[in-house]
């Protein structure tokens, strides 16, 4: 029997073999080597511009290598582009069924149960490193026991061991020898993340943030010699024409140590002067405002807002207006990821193990846009009896549970209370006074009473109830909680032909409790209110 993809494709044995191997593993001497360069190094803005042009004509290497290189040398960029990783990669993780068909819940119990094993969690950075490249490859280990078609691994490939097909400009392909190599079916996870329209090696941040990268570096390579050359005074030996040659040399010794070591010793009738910038100061705050102003269009590049990493002016308004544009940047990183992740990963699983379907489970990533789950459930309490009716599945969807396993084994919370008894023929139900006047006497009988029902009005009725009840017998407790109303009550105690001793105790208890049950009444409709 033949395993078909979500597409009805018939997958051959040997290529399902190859699902469990690695395809696209460094190479020690071939074209995806473990080592990178780094164009960073040296970079001007004629190379820069160079790189940009062969990256958009289908020759990515090197601007894969300098986008991993700026990533690691700028210590802001890291920051920001981590921080916007990390928002995505801790949202939660919610798998929804296609419908409430048992065969659509059984799949989505399937990916549930296989999101379990974490292997989607710990690899949702990896993938996530699309957003400064423009896309990212993981390829795909496939676990193929018995029953158990799913991934068993996601392993990061390095963007520049792919490029992008001369045919389209578009197309992801494996570097193979000398040539490119279409990617292998069901074999590799292809997150795209553009953060503009256009070609994907063009859609990155790394494009745009390199630029300001390589304007950092020139000045703060200019911060550092200006810092090395007026950060201190500057030293001015002087010297006698009557100075040796030996004398010379202490003296030069002296004052290129000085700064270091913070002592010398010169012979007697040497002078050292130490001459100080008056405006070393400004020219210094020169290069500290370039730089944090191009740090601060990289965080508008990538977070979209700047209050979050650099304390400004502006107060808690300001703040709270900043944190929902990251907001809104989140929640589109998390629906682009959910989309690469279901139509990669969740559909293929559930063809491998189910079949092609007409309809698959979706797996969705972040924070829902939804009403909080409080307020959802307080509103279903309210209005269910009220007439609401709502699916069950789309509940437990939201509070992330699956469908209760069947069996008399299985212990779940929950459920609909049992339906009343028959009533035998000829029978009326009980009255209202007297439904309010049984309960009253389960509460009394119970060991522990709810929490809910102890409050002052409920603890003076029960304290009332036990006086009015002792000394009942058993054969008048059973009529009164057999009665269907005060008069069917009155009916039964004649019929018992009590001692009249016992029947006015009888009568002067059923007084108290006719009083009892109108407070009870009373309750019920507090409570209802």
């Amino acid at each position: 029997m033949s395993i078909l993809d979500q597409f009805g494709n018939a997958i051959p044995a040997a290529d399902i073999r190859r699902l469990r191997e690695e395809v696209a593993a460094p190479t020690l001497a071939g074209v995806r080597p473990t080592w990178s360069g780094h164009p960073a190094e040296g970079l001007t803005p004629a190379r820069l511009a160079s790189i940009h042009r062969a990256a958009a004509q289908g020759d990515a290497l090197r601007y894969l290598e300098l986008a991993e290189d700026i990533e690691e040398r700028d210590l802001h960029y890291a920051a920001v582009l981590g921080t916007r990783k990390r928002a995505v990669a801790q949202l939660p993780i919610a798998v929804e069924a296609a419908s409430d068909d048992a065969e659509h819940v059984r799949h989505a119990d399937f990916l549930r149960d296989w999101l379990t094993s974490g292997t989607l969690e710990e690899a949702l950075p990896d993938i996530l490193d699309a957003v400064g490249k423009g896309f990212s490859v993981l390829e795909i280990m496939w676990r193929t026991d018995p029953g158990a078609f799913v991934p068993e691994r996601l392993i990061y490939r390095p963007q520049r061991w792919f490029d992008v097909s001369p045919d389209d400009g578009d197309t992801i392909m494996l570097r193979e020898a000398a040539t490119l190599e279409a990617l292998a079916p069901h074999k590799f996870l292809v997150h795209r993340h553009p953060s503009k329209s256009g070609l994907i090696m063009r859609s990155g941040l790394a494009r745009v943030a390199s630029w300001a990268w390589m304007f950092k570096s020139f000045t703060m390579k200019d911060w550092a010699v200006f810092c090395q050359n007026y950060g201190q005074p500057l030293r001015l030996g002087r010297y006698g024409p009557e100075a040796s040659a030996e004398d010379r040399r202490v003296l030069w010794q002296a004052v290129a140590n000085i700064a270091g070591d913070c002592a010398a010793i010169v012979p007697r009738g040497m002078e050292i002067d130490f001459v100080e910038v008056k405006n070393a100061a400004d020219g210094s705050a020169l290069y500290e405002r370039r730089a944090d102003w191009l740090d601060r269009q990289t965080s508008k590049l990538v977070l979209g807002q700047t209050t979050t990493t650099d304390a400004v002016s502006g107060g808690h308004a300001v703040a709270k207006e900043h944190r929902l544009v990251q907001e809104d940047i989140e929640r589109a990183d998390a629906r682009m990821l959910s989309m690469s992740v279901t139509r990669q990963l969740a559909q293929t699983i559930i063809a491998f193990n189910f079949g092609p379907q007409d309809k698959y489970p979706t797996i969705r990533i972040g924070r829902p846009d939804e009403v909080p789950l409080k307020d959802v459930v307080d509103t279903i309490h309210k209005l269910g009896p009220l007439g609401l009716r709502v699916e069950a599945s789309q509940i437990r969807d939201r509070l992330g549970l699956s469908e209760p396993a069947e069996g008399e084994d299985v212990e779940v919370i929950g459920g609909r209370a049992p339906a009343p008894a028959p009533q035998p023929p000829g029978t009326q139900p009980p009255a209202p006074e007297m439904q309010s006047f049984a309960r009253l006497l389960l509460s009394l009988h119970a060991s522990q009473p709810d929490p809910e029902h102890v409050d002052a009005l409920t603890e003076r009725l029960a304290r009332d109830a036990q006086g009015a009840l002792v000394g009942l017998t058993s054969e008048i407790r059973a009529e009164i909680q057999a009665a269907t109303s005060m008069r069917d009550l009155a009916e039964r105690i004649a019929r018992l032909q009590l001692d009249p001793t016992q029947l006015a105790e009888a009568i002067g208890r059923g007084l108290a409790l006719a009083h009892l049950v109108g407070e009870a009444s009373l309750i019920d409709e507090l409570r209802r209110g």
